[in-house]
């Protein structure tokens, strides 16, 4: 039998899995106790049940209304997680969750127009806050747009029959598919664009586009998914990192954190929630000053020697990493 880790306490038993798209599964799971959570939430997987290796997952489900807690993974070659969880793990095998996280929800806004938007897999959780609004705020306008690479992209194809959706396909557009991708004359043709909630998930540079065009537009609150952080570029000055496993010397800018850094300049760190919650990017530092806004999961030793939440640690002088 499994034993759970630290930080995924959950267990949960695998009841079927249905395969999305050519490259997107979604598992279907029981847990047998009251499992909390709210539409739009992710969760850390312990993978391979490991403690080491964590990744963050939405919870595409919807407390209340599913009948399963789901994950819907899109495999990554040579992702770890998601090869793990869509090519090896079958029906009846247990999972090892986290408490669920974040906070791109919904549930609490007295907004009566939303508009969601979703690109690829970042439709897990708008499809999550979807059925929530259905269920508990049928009065809500609740406009939807959704982006693929093809129309056999489409993640949830069936149950998108139950909502007003636009659908936008980049390639092979066919009847019910807008051709492209989405621009600032879509979001203009959206009723009282300017009075809506804009919520959104897909990759970096899609959640950029969208919250600089809708803002430019005169959209007020714009929420984006943020249990990832994309690498931004390498800085060339700023605070000197040296990194002694890496044999790397490399700079800091001013206000970016440690992890920002790191991956910024090619150094592998392993990281899962970026929220100093799940301790996957645990790093040493040998010299230098820094402040910390996280040590959930250090011990008072580890801090004692040196070790910080790359995520949550912002270097206020050179520093020497192990």
């Amino acid at each position: 039998m499994t034993m759970p880790t630290p930080l995924c306490p959950w267990r949960m038993q695998v009841h079927h899995i249905h395969q999305e798209t050519p490259d997107v599964w979604t598992l279907s799971l029981i847990c047998h106790d009251y499992y909390p959570y709210r539409a739009g939430q992710y969760a850390l997987v312990s993978i391979g049940h490991q403690k080491e290796t964590l990744r963050a997952y939405t919870l595409s489900s919807t407390p209340g209304v599913s009948e399963y807690i789901t994950l819907t993974v899109r495999r990554i070659e040579n992702g770890a997680g998601s090869n793990w969880l869509t090519q090896q793990v079958k029906r009846g095998d247990y999972l090892w969750l986290s408490d669920a996280q974040g906070a791109f929800t919904c549930d609490t806004l007295a907004s009566n127009k939303l508009l969601l938007l979703a690109a690829g897999c970042g439709v897990t959780p708008v499809m999550s806050m979807r059925r929530w609004l259905a269920a508990h705020r049928s009065d809500v306008d609740v406009q939807v747009i959704y982006s693929v690479r093809s129309p056999q992209d489409v993640i949830f194809a069936d149950e998108w029959q139950n909502y007003p959706v636009t659908l936008v396909a980049e390639s092979q557009a066919r009847a019910g598919f807008t051709a492209g991708r989405l621009t600032q004359a879509m979001l203009s043709a959206v009723p009282d664009l300017t009075e809506r909630t804009l919520f959104c998930c897909g990759p970096a540079p899609y959640m950029e586009w969208v919250e600089n065009t809708a803002r430019e537009m005169g959209v007020l609150h714009v929420f984006k998914e943020a249990f990832f952080t994309p690498a931004t570029p390498a800085a060339s000055e700023g605070v000197k990192l040296t990194k002694l496993s890496a044999e790397k010397t490399f700079f800091a800018a001013r206000g970016d954190s440690l992890l920002q850094a790191l991956e910024s300049n090619q150094v592998a760190v392993n990281a899962a929630c970026r929220e100093g919650v799940c301790g996957c990017c645990k790093t040493q530092v040998l010299a230098g000053e820094y402040s910390v806004s996280s040590t959930l999961t250090l011990t008072e030793q580890e801090i004692a020697e040196g070790y910080v939440l790359a995520c949550s640690c912002q270097p206020l002088s050179n520093l020497v990493v192990a």
